[in-house]
């Protein structure tokens, strides 16, 4: 409820000091603001900081745990490899030492056989490459692979060598390609008749047992190839002897398991409990700073909250003793000077006055 002003001027002095005084406490609470923001970020700051100094210490001590388990598994793993690389070398020396113990009789026989071979054509005096592989490919086949490999030597005497020779030729004629085929026809099919008739027809008994000679050879051969297959084929290992290579590799496999299981023991004892103690470590070094950090933040609070309360009061106080006859725009120092000028001159009789005058004035 609105009471009559008795005196004006102390009117105006008592709302200028009130308002003075509220701005001033405005300030206050503007700095104590700061302030309080400032030492929370610290606060905030240096509880990240140990945050992130366990989370590093912890990575840390797991990460060297794990990596000194993992040498001695890498060890091991080298050992294993070495291991498996020595018992397949005596596998491979195993089966190569069978496979010339089961096909030693073929090859006795085969050297024998060639042998025999080479001392027929030297006491008939034939040719030393009448007993060759090619000789007997091209002039005497038998096998499949013989005439395989004679196909394919006509194919490059009078297809590959003609027709390439005739590709080779800047200006290409059909002429030329005839005339490189008779080329061809004349001079290989001539040698190969010539050497057939000076060979097949005068040494044509030593020929056909050479050939005989050579299907043993070629089928003792095949009977090599086969065991030499079955016995690589075979999956029974024991007579390798690999006894002591297989109790190797057991044994650093069963290193390697222990190991294993004591990195995720260790693991699981560090992130159960010694984890714990390392952070329990690093927060009690930091707990006397984060403390007072915490104390003056808590101190802040309660001064900026009394500060608040006293601003509201202050605030109510203006508006319940000075805001009924004042309008808010003259709730300010300088303009209430204006106005108690204005009283003290006479230039207004009362507040109204003087406020209209001073709007007319600053219009």
């Amino acid at each position: 409820m609105s009471h009559p002003i008795p005196d004006y001027r102390t009117f105006l002095i008592g709302a200028k000091q009130s308002i003075t005084t509220l701005n001033e406490l405005k300030q206050q609470e503007s700095a104590l603001s700061q302030q309080l923001r400032q030492s929370q970020r610290q606060f905030e700051a240096e509880e990240k900081a140990v945050q992130d100094h366990i989370a590093q210490s912890v990575k840390r001590r797991a990460s060297d745990i794990a990596s000194s388990y993992d040498k001695e598994l890498s060890k091991s793993q080298e050992q294993l490899k070495k291991a498996k690389a020595r018992r397949e070398k005596a596998k491979s020396q195993g089966i190569k030492d069978r496979i010339a113990e089961e096909t030693a009789g073929f090859r006795e026989e085969n050297r024998k056989l060639k042998l025999q071979m080479k001392t027929v054509f030297q006491q008939n005096h034939v040719p030393a490459y009448c007993r060759s592989n090619w000789y007997y490919r091209l002039f005497a086949p038998k096998w499949p692979g013989e005439f395989a490999a004679l196909f394919l030597v006509f194919l490059v005497c009078f297809l590959a060598v003609p027709y390439g020779s005739y590709l080779m030729i800047p200006e290409r004629k059909h002429l030329y390609l005839v005339l490189i085929y008779f080329a061809c026809i004349a001079v290989f099919g001539g040698l190969y008749v010539v050497v057939g008739n000076k060979t097949r027809d005068k040494y044509v008994l030593i020929i056909k047992e050479g050939r005989l000679i050579r299907n043993q050879i070629h089928s003792n051969e095949k009977k090599i190839r086969r065991i030499t297959r079955d016995i690589r084929r075979d999956k029974n290992e024991a007579i390798y002897n690999l006894q002591k290579y297989d109790d190797e590799i057991a044994k650093i496999e069963q290193m390697m398991s222990e190991t294993a299981d004591k990195k995720k023991d260790a693991l699981n004892t560090f992130e159960t409990v010694t984890k714990n103690i390392i952070a329990d470590e690093i927060a009690a070094n930091s707990k006397e700073k984060l403390d007072l950090l915490g104390e003056t933040c808590e101190f802040q609070e309660k001064e900026l909250k009394a500060l608040r309360e006293e601003l509201k009061a202050k605030s109510l106080f203006i508006t319940d003793n000075y805001g009924s006859y004042l309008e808010k725009e003259f709730l300010q120092p300088e303009r209430l000077d204006a106005l108690l000028e204005m009283i003290d001159s006479k230039t207004a009789a009362n507040l109204t006055e003087a406020m209209d005058e001073y709007k007319k004035r600053h219009a």
